[in-house]
């Protein structure tokens, strides 16, 4: 039976419910440049299965708007432009953490379990969201980041969470995945990871089935998850999902 040596955690809609304000961040972007594109929440809910800001950017021209032909370098610099106003609006505080992320991130590091991330948004939103919503020392709690612009392919391919498990040094059989999507589910069993779901108001509905468990939040003090005894994902019942799964 392998004990449980690391936590690896997604980010958009994971550590915090972030794709409301990408969505309203891609709005702001286009309608800066020009651009008469309205992603509305259930348009955005579509282009979600398309991992990646970029590609997602050039997935909406090739299905939705066939009248404008962007070379890659102009959707590099759409998505620059996006991430810069994302990560301005981050920074005046229009982020948390989801319930429970702040807690089981400080008792996982307390039992010397490691955390690390595994996501396809770039290093600066990463950094960014770290940073303001939950302190200025953040990103040092985690032992190893791996994110979307250092690996050649996206969520739900493994590459990331690979890389991941490379950087902290651990089989994969040590690590357990918190995820909130179906892509991150197929990424990290692709790479011989169990993986807990915790939903997102942009992922419900998907297909879970292969997820170790799936809940509404992690919960903590404030905000109880009715489905969790106790209303509180502990580090031990993760390490109990994780040894029934090996």
């Amino acid at each position: 039976m392998s004990r449980l040596s690391a936590l690896i955690f997604d980010v958009d809609g994971t550590l915090a419910e972030t794709e409301e304000l990408h969505r309203i961040s891609f709005n702001a972007t286009f309608a800066e440049i020009g651009l008469d594109w309205e992603w509305d929440r259930a348009l955005y809910r579509e282009l979600l299965a398309v991992t990646g800001g970029k590609e997602r950017i050039r997935y909406y021209i090739d299905e939705f708007d066939g009248s404008v032909d962007i070379p890659p370098a102009g959707i590099k610099q759409i998505h620059e432009r996006k991430t810069a106003i994302y990560t301005e609006r981050m920074a005046e505080g229009a982020l948390g953490p989801r319930p429970g992320i702040l807690r089981l991130i400080h008792e996982a590091r307390n039992a010397g379990v490691k955390c690390a991330i595994a996501t396809t948004t770039s290093r600066p939103n990463i950094d960014a969201l770290l940073q303001s919503a939950f302190a200025p020392e953040a990103v040092g709690w985690f032992d190893a980041i791996a994110a979307g612009d250092e690996v050649p392919r996206k969520k739900p391919a493994p590459d990331v969470y690979t890389l991941a498990l490379e950087r902290l040094g651990l089989p994969a059989a040590e690590c357990l995945a918190i995820e909130d999507s179906r892509n991150g589910l197929d990424s990290a069993r692709a790479a011989g990871l169990g993986c807990v779901i915790t939903i997102s108001p942009y992922t419900d509905g998907q297909d879970f089935s292969q997820a170790l468990k799936t809940v509404a939040h992690l919960g903590d003090l404030e905000t109880r998850n009715p489905a969790i005894e106790g209303g509180m994902v502990t580090l031990a019942m993760l390490q109990s999902w994780h040894s029934r799964a090996r």
